[in-house]
């Protein structure tokens, strides 16, 4: 997704998780399509097999964390860094993978995303010590986020993204109570495992890709090295404002002060100048971090207004939530797929209003099932946004040559709204 979360009693936090590309712009090209000349596409069930094992990966130690904590022996507050630091790689990584997408070619990446992931679990499945458990879960996550641009370069529809964006929904949301069952009844680094899941389709995936012509191939040009470096300095500034706000806004101020010269002396560079200059991609990747931002505080501040306001106790909230977290999930696919049918302005108001009316009903509801449908309209909204609005995004991009870029940029913003929320939540609901 994505995400900074805490831990909490409710089994429903999942990760800001990336989704999409296509739609109702231009015809369809090979390149946009994830078609070749001739050849079906990747099944978008078979992409979504690959990506969305992430979103449970990342929310499976949510329900867990005092287990883990007292196996590597370390306070509960430290083993909720495996939640922190999952989202943050998957921010940060997201954008790098697809700058290696671009010069590298969707083999290469699907290679390093698939060691990535199975490196990761094997160090969490042997680590005594939470630094090396850290480590393994950062490598899960960036693996996982490779495999989440091959899906978005590859799925080529709304239609088909929504699958893949479903899946996310779904398995973020069923995530806890799948890492509470595998711990309960095998161990806790199994629950840490989900992500290997993926594994199960990269094999067709890549067979698939290749037949059809689908993968990418590499681009011409030299790695911005120096532009990937200060754009990740900058998005771990900003992942870090719900922890550290001052120091990670000072630090954010600083590396945006030497990213925006770099990127004028670098227009072809890891932030293309071309993308940015695109009213559709900005407009597309802003409100999805608006969307992105809203959803993620309306789920961190529901659970406590449902026991505030309406009284219910911890275990009816957990399966309210979840329950609605599945609801909303599945509802997305349908606006995706007709999406194609619909002007952007129509597609926007409809993710714009319904979002809003997420955030009026959390904010004016004292009724439980009002609250509930703030949760479900909210997951609603952003699972449709990563479908729909990523295909906007990428369908801006000049050429194919700067696909992956937009990919990798669109998708960082709607997991900064995995930072951002929390932080509105705190300060605007929870007050902490």
């Amino acid at each position: 997704m994505s995400a900074t979360h805490r831990p909490s009693a409710t089994p429903a936090t999942p990760v800001a998780t990336p989704a999409a590309r296509v739609a109702n712009t231009a015809p369809a090209t090979p390149a946009s399509t994830g078609t070749g000349p001739a050849g079906r596409p990747v099944p978008a069930l078979l992409l979504a097999l690959m990506a969305a094992p992430l979103a449970a990966g990342a929310n499976a130690p949510v329900l867990i964390v005092p287990d883990i904590a007292g196996s590597l022996g370390v306070p509960v507050g430290a083993a909720a860094q495996l939640l922190t630091a999952f989202g943050w790689a998957v921010a940060v990584a997201t954008p790098l993978l697809a700058g290696l997408l671009r010069h590298r070619g969707t083999a290469a990446l699907l290679r390093l995303s698939a060691a990535l992931v199975l490196a990761g679990a094997l160090i969490v499945a042997v680590s005594p010590w939470l630094p090396l458990t850290l480590l393994g879960r950062c490598a899960q996550a960036a693996g996982g986020a490779g495999f989440v641009a091959v899906a978005i370069g590859l799925a080529g529809t709304a239609r088909r993204m929504g699958v893949v964006s479903a899946g996310f929904g779904v398995l973020g949301a069923a995530g806890p109570l799948l890492g509470k069952a595998l711990a309960e009844t095998a161990s806790w680094r199994l629950a840490l495992a989900l992500p290997v899941v993926a594994m199960l389709a990269v094999p067709a995936v890549g067979r698939r890709a290749a037949a059809t012509r689908a993968a990418s191939a590499p681009a011409p040009g030299r790695f911005d090295a120096r532009g990937a470096v200060l754009l990740t300095a900058l998005v771990t500034a900003l992942v870090l404002l719900a922890t550290a706000p001052l120091a990670a806004l000072g630090a954010a101020l600083v590396a945006a002060a030497l990213l925006v010269p770099h990127v004028r002396r670098r227009p072809e560079g890891f932030v293309p100048v071309a993308l940015l200059r695109k009213p559709v991609f900005v407009g597309s990747a802003l409100l999805a971090l608006t969307v992105s931002t809203s959803y993620f505080t309306v789920l961190l501040t529901v659970p406590r207004l449902l026991a505030d306001r309406a009284g219910w106790d911890p275990a009816a909230v957990g399966t309210g939530q979840l329950l609605a977290l599945l609801a909303g999930s599945a509802l997305s696919w349908p606006l995706a797929a007709v999406s194609s049918r619909m002007s952007r302005a129509a597609v926007r108001t409809v993710l714009a209003s319904t979002g809003a009316a997420s955030a009026l009903t959390a904010v004016l509801a004292d009724s439980g099932p009002l609250l509930l449908a703030a949760t479900a309209a909210g997951v609603f909204t952003a699972t449709a946004a990563n479908a729909v609005l990523s295909t906007h995004a990428v369908a801006a991009a000049p050429d194919a040559g700067r696909r992956p870029a937009a990919i990798g940029l669109f998708t960082l913003a709607y997991q900064l709204g995995g930072a951002f929320g929390p932080a509105a939540a705190g300060l605007l609901v929870l007050g902490a």
